[in-house]
């Protein structure tokens, strides 16, 4: 009985030892949660809108072949810069400054309204100084002029889609000489007639002219209608007895009214 007994009870241990094992392995161990995949960056969106059509098919071979840029469409004037901006939002838009039947200066202005996010580099033959000045004050973010290569177009689509603005360095070296004459003019005018007061709202709305803003952001800004904007503006250039937008921003920085980091 006892070695029976011995028998019985080595093999009853050693079946429960396997069933135990059986029962461990059984048992479904937790898995470690599953992190979505990274996704890719959305490519950039850019619309290019030239009346050459060689110019335009030139620049769309060049931006295809990036993967991080895609080319949503094609215009041919102003006119279709504007439409085609307001159906396809994209992130840049490319433009010559002089087109038929409207120029680029007047689309940019328009494109601001129908595609507030879009950024509009003009990329142009004319180095005039009042196409530059015109288009900054549209809004333009960039102005290059086609003498850089073209292979010098996508770094220049994600840097100012990464914020930065552009300018040709022979255009800039324009801008720079104009700055110093705006702010000499401030200086004498200031030496004659002390800064004016401007109220609180004023400031406002001159910090944000500083920051680049067109009146409609601005608005959005300030919780305000953009006729409410244009009158603060108007009376903004009243009090300076100033003439335009560029030279407010001049004048506010000379005076220390307000700085620009």
């Amino acid at each position: 009985m006892k070695g029976g007994s011995g028998v019985s009870s080595s093999a009853a241990t050693q079946v429960s030892e396997e069933a135990e094992a059986r029962g461990r392995t059984a048992v479904p161990r937790p898995s470690a949660p599953r992190t979505a995949p990274e996704t890719a960056r959305d490519p950039i969106r850019v619309l290019i809108v030239d009346d050459h059509a060689l110019f335009r098919r030139g620049l769309e071979m060049v931006l295809r072949d990036e993967p991080d840029i895609d080319v949503v469409g094609e215009g041919g004037d102003g006119h279709e810069a504007v439409e085609m901006a307001g159906d396809l939002t994209p992130d840049i838009v490319l433009m010559d400054v002089r087109m038929p039947r409207r120029s680029g200066i007047e689309a940019c202005t328009a494109i601001k309204d129908v595609a507030p996010s879009a950024k509009i580099v003009m990329l142009t033959i004319s180095d005039e100084e009042e196409d530059l000045f015109e288009a900054l004050k549209a809004g333009a973010s960039g102005y290059l002029l086609k003498e850089i290569s073209i292979d010098e177009v996508p770094q220049a689509v994600r840097a100012v889609h990464g914020g930065q603005s552009l300018i040709s360095p022979s255009m800039a070296s324009k801008l720079i000489t104009e700055f110093a004459a705006l702010a000499k003019r401030s200086e004498e005018r200031a030496q004659q007639v002390p800064a004016p007061r401007l109220t609180d709202r004023e400031m406002e709305v001159l910090r944000l002219v500083a920051r680049g803003l067109g009146n409609r952001e601005i608005a959005r800004e300030l919780f305000i209608s953009e006729n409410t904007v244009k009158n603060h503006v108007r009376n903004i250039l009243e009090k300076l007895q100033l003439h335009s937008r560029m030279e407010a921003v001049v004048y506010a920085v000379r005076e220390k009214l307000l700085e620009i980091t």
